[in-house]
């Protein structure tokens, strides 16, 4: 069980693990943004867990920017 004031769920349907990142789009450079998990949830984000954030793919035309939190390699 997440204890909601910690942990954030992943935003993918029927998933229940915990996020760990946080996917923003720049619609106007064709850009999907991963990085590490916001201090807190925003309107037009979305939070992914490991797994998600390790199977992210975009659509054809489109870059996947990833950044790291300090400290982690990745």
């Amino acid at each position: 069980m997440l204890n909601p004031m910690t942990s954030r769920q992943c935003s993918k349907v029927a998933c229940n693990n915990a996020a760990i990142s946080t996917l923003t789009y720049d619609y106007a450079d064709s850009m999907a943004v991963l990085g590490p998990l916001a201090q807190r949830r925003e309107p037009h984000t979305y939070d992914l867990c490991e797994k998600h954030s390790q199977r992210l793919s975009a659509p054809q035309g489109w870059h996947i920017v990833r950044y790291s939190a300090l400290g982690e390699v990745g």
